[in-house]
């Protein structure tokens, strides 16, 4: 099967450290998906806009033959089968995520739609794009373990006033919720460890202690 890129995430994040492990937990995320060549006539868009939610079909960067992983949610200390988790160490490198579709753009020079809430980094391939229906998709009864029960975990989040100057206003939603989200490694707790990811162009450095995350520098390092 030779898989197609019909598109590529565009956002704030060069990387994937920082960014939200599940679509949708960050909602101020704005990415654009940015339709290739051969996809971005105004035809393979048609009706999209009809849609509030899509499905996208993304490749990860490499795939692992892995039979357990350890998921972030168990604070990495239990192992299960790859196939009970969502984890990007599959046999096949492909994710899939819902995103809130925000609007559509097709001119002369190409094709984009904006959306909300993706956990893809920046120049992730997209495979496919298919709405996203409430009535087959949604299953308001559904059981889901481990992963329910940590779905809300947050923590508090110190962002210096001083430190709030060093990015766009609008940049700061979206970098709040992305740190509520305790990006670490769950099996590392050192309260004196320095994590950084880039975001926006900018080296975001921050410390956690307990259920407390500080930062202590934004830089164009």
């Amino acid at each position: 099967m030779n898989l197609v890129c019909v598109a590529r995430v565009v956002n704030d994040f060069p990387t994937k450290f920082g960014l939200p492990r599940q679509s949708g937990l960050n909602p101020s995320l704005i990415s654009r998906v940015v339709m290739e060549k051969d996809y971005a006539r105004p035809e393979f868009l048609r009706g999209i806009e009809r849609f509030s939610h899509l499905w996208l079909l993304w490749g990860f960067d490499k795939a692992s033959d892995k039979a357990t992983v350890r998921p972030p949610k168990l604070g990495g200390n239990e192992r299960l089968g790859v196939f009970a988790t969502r984890s990007p160490f599959r046999p096949n490198p492909l994710g899939l995520s819902c995103v809130k579709l925000e609007g559509v753009t097709t001119d002369e020079k190409g094709a984009f739609l904006t959306v909300r809430g993706a956990d893809m980094k920046s120049g992730t391939p997209v495979f496919d794009i298919k709405p996203y229906l409430p009535y087959a998709d949604a299953v308001p009864d559904a059981q889901s373990d481990f992963a329910q029960k940590h779905a809300r975990d947050r923590v508090e989040v110190v962002l210096p006033e001083a430190l709030t100057e060093r990015l766009p206003q609008d940049k700061l939603p979206a970098l709040m919720n992305a740190l509520s989200l305790d990006p670490r490694p769950q099996y590392i707790s050192d309260p004196g460890r320095v994590y950084g990811f880039y975001y926006a162009g900018k080296n975001v450095r921050f410390r956690v202690d307990g259920g407390t995350l500080t930062v202590t520098d934004i830089s164009d390092e």
